[in-house]
């Protein structure tokens, strides 16, 4: 790794938890470097490290000091490139980790090896396992948040670049060999239809048609029976970039009933905010932000949590949700970027801008 690269990887241990996300977006990388000021190697801090704190309860602002993997594994420099190289290579099979530093003798970070220096062939795209576990795709809304555009196209067929919503989130999920789609539809769903059969996609697709609009979650009582193994299910308003692979292993780990994917987010208060104490002015917060995790629609689930569903009738989904935590576990994984939300005009347009610069767009 050249010099340049490898500076932006560095953080000191007061860095705080929400720079460490900023900086590992920055960066692009899945992996920060805690230092000294001689560039003493204290620790290491990924994205796991992150979510894994936020679920103990540290606040955004602490220092990741407390998070940090300090019991980190390293390769001892050495003059012959190619030694180092190998010692990295068997490192990296051994406790299956991609990102190795290379330390001099007062243990300061010289360099890191990835594992993409040490493979020589490329890494095959092709998915070598795939999973039965059935994706549900919440397509029956009217999406009047996205009016008048939905008055006469349906919101899961809105363009982002040249694909559909929901050609997008069947590829995402495919990636991590999930490949059974199960689509809820309502409003315009024979053009919903028409385009998945149109375009013969590589999935298994089906369909369960609402007789009302029964909201966010109502129309999952019409899987009972079709579903006997733990399912996804994905708003059609909600991309995202996240491992569904690592995400179902979670909530299988977790023996949640429901596991919701969280990402972070940051809410400004337009207004100056008032601190009292004692019924006096303590201190005026100007347009303070606040760090909370988002809802971002997506969900693993458990079979038997169709049941707390009545059929036929409305429900949303925080009701299906509050009513399971009231009796199950509910357990939350959270992400801290990746998620985009085209349920409403400005961010469509900020998800389709994204999207146009990616390359090969």
């Amino acid at each position: 790794m050249d010099k340049a690269k490898l500076s932006t990887l560095l953080i000191p241990q007061e860095t705080t938890i929400k720079q460490a996300i900023q900086k590992l977006n920055e960066t692009a990388e899945k992996i920060l470097f805690v230092v000294d000021a001689q560039n003493k190697l204290l620790g290491t801090i990924t994205d796991g490290d992150i979510r894994r704190g936020i679920l103990k309860g540290f606040g955004f602002a602490e220092s990741i000091r407390s998070i940090m993997h300090a019991n980190f594994f390293s390769v001892k420099a050495s003059r012959n490139k190619r030694k180092n190289e190998d010692n990295a290579q068997n490192l990296m099979i051994e406790k299956k980790i991609t990102q190795i530093p290379l330390l001099d003798k007062e243990q300061r970070i010289i360099d890191v090896i990835l594992w993409t220096d040490v493979l020589e062939e490329k890494i095959s795209s092709k998915r070598e396992h795939l999973y039965a576990n059935p994706v549900v795709i919440m397509a029956g809304g009217k999406g009047t948040r996205l009016d008048p555009f939905t008055r006469i196209f349906p919101k899961p067929l809105i363009p982002i670049g040249n694909k559909a919503v929901i050609e997008l989130i069947m590829e995402n999920f495919y990636k991590y060999g999930f490949h059974r789609f199960i689509y809820t539809l309502n409003y315009r769903k024979e053009y919903i239809k028409l385009f998945l059969k149109e375009y013969s996609f590589p999935y298994g697709i089906e369909f369960v048609e609402e007789s009302d609009f029964l909201g966010t979650a109502g129309s999952l009582s019409l899987l009972e029976g079709m579903i006997q193994d733990t399912f996804f299910v994905n708003n059609c308003d909600s991309l995202v970039n996240v491992n569904f692979e690592k995400l179902l292993k979670w909530h299988q780990k977790n023996k949640a009933a429901v596991t919701i994917l969280g990402c972070h987010n940051e809410l400004t208060i337009p207004f100056g905010v008032l601190q009292l104490h004692d019924g006096k002015l303590d201190k005026i917060l100007e347009k303070p932000v606040h760090d909370t995790i988002i809802n971002t629609g997506i969900y693993v689930v458990e079979p038997h949590v169709i049941s707390y569903i009545p059929k036929g009738r409305h429900m949303d989904m925080n009701t299906l949700l509050n009513a399971v935590a009231k009796k199950e576990k509910v357990s939350v994984y959270p992400i801290t970027t990746g998620w985009f939300d085209i349920g409403h005009w400005e961010e469509y347009q900020k998800t389709a801008s994204h999207f146009k610069n990616l390359p090969g767009e």
